[in-house]
């Protein structure tokens, strides 16, 4: 964590969380199987102490919609929401239909949940529960991997945050991050004073000023604390977005669900809630995050602030039904 106090973070994680016997495993693999599991051990905790109409064997099939409603539905939101190209793009190399390159990135958390409520409605519809139990099941155990998926965009270095207010730029405080990368951004580039900055910084080093960016951020990567020192002051400071969607994603929201869900609820009570506090959550957020680049704003509002306005409603009115319905309660966190 090298110079995490001395003013902003300056990003240097390794995409790659494990690697074993030269295999792979990306913070964003390691996400997805954590939450997963802790997914499945949250509902099957549930199944098991009678507060669900579940049974512990129903909760490994319950696990496989989620799983296929994750991965199809936050991919195709990705591209339906941000990156319609995909669909129409290809490729010489496996898989071949960009649509499919899941491994180069690209899921949409609002995308995600969709995928989730339709699997969780056919899951439902197959096995004769109530669909609005279900959801109120996967809303509950969903929020570890929305956590651990914030953190891994964190350590990805993507999904930036906003530029700090140019009066914190001079002196940015502990909490905010600057990011090597910035340097091949055409946006630092077409900076006359920042460029001429940092070879005025370079000029200490012997042939400090012919060194193409490429280099520079090779230097930065491996560590070398002479460049870091000359080029942390021109970078830019940014907002940790990806933080504090993590915190709000998991840790708030848990509390929220929790403390409705202490008692048995009517079906569909905890999912309606998850739906509008995770919209006014991720709404407020965005504020934070700097909109997906090429996706354009509508009245000012970036794509997810749009996505989760939707949310919002369509909690607040499914609400409104489930709670009208004449049903026992399920659930409950306490023993009653």
């Amino acid at each position: 964590m090298m110079n995490f106090l001395a003013e902003s973070y300056l990003y240097s994680l390794d995409p790659i969380a494990i690697e074993i016997f030269k295999v792979k495993l990306h913070w964003y693999g390691l996400a997805y199987i954590t939450g997963f599991v802790m997914s499945w051990l949250i509902i099957r905790q549930m199944a098991k102490s009678d507060r669900s109409t579940l049974t512990t064997e129903g909760v490994w099939d319950l696990s496989f919609y989620s799983v296929l409603g994750v991965m199809l539905g936050g991919r195709l939101g990705y591209a339906i929401f941000y990156q319609q190209h995909l669909f129409i793009e290809f490729s010489p190399t496996l898989p071949f239909w960009n649509l499919l390159a899941i491994h180069k990135g690209g899921m949409s958390s609002h995308g995600g949940i969709i995928g989730v409520i339709v699997a969780m409605w056919l899951y439902a519809r197959r096995h004769q529960h109530s669909s609005l139990h279900i959801l109120d099941l996967a809303a509950f155990s969903c929020l570890p991997g929305l956590f651990f998926g914030r953190l891994a965009n964190f350590n990805n270095g993507e999904l930036w945050g906003r530029a700090l207010p140019a009066d914190m730029q001079a002196t940015p405080p502990w909490w905010s991050v600057k990011y090597p990368q910035e340097l091949l951004h055409a946006s630092f580039q077409n900076n006359l004073e920042k460029v001429s900055r940092l070879r005025e910084n370079l000029g200490a080093i012997p042939g400090g000023r012919q060194i193409s960016e490429n280099e520079l951020l090779s230097h930065i990567q491996n560590g070398n604390q002479e460049f870091i020192d000359l080029v942390q002051p021109v970078l830019t400071a940014y907002y940790p977005s990806q933080l504090f969607q993590a915190i709000t994603d998991g840790p708030i929201l848990m509390i929220i669900l929790a403390l409705l869900w202490l008692r048995p609820r009517k079906p569909g009570v905890i999912g309606c809630s998850f739906l509008m506090a995770y919209g006014i959550l991720r709404f407020t957020t965005e504020f934070f995050r700097q909109p997906d680049e090429g996706v354009a704003l509508l009245l000012g509002f970036s794509r997810g602030q749009v996505l989760s306005s939707l949310m919002i409603l369509s909690g607040a009115v499914i609400l409104w039904l489930a709670v009208r319905r004449d049903v026992k309660p399920l659930g409950g966190l306490l023993k009653s």
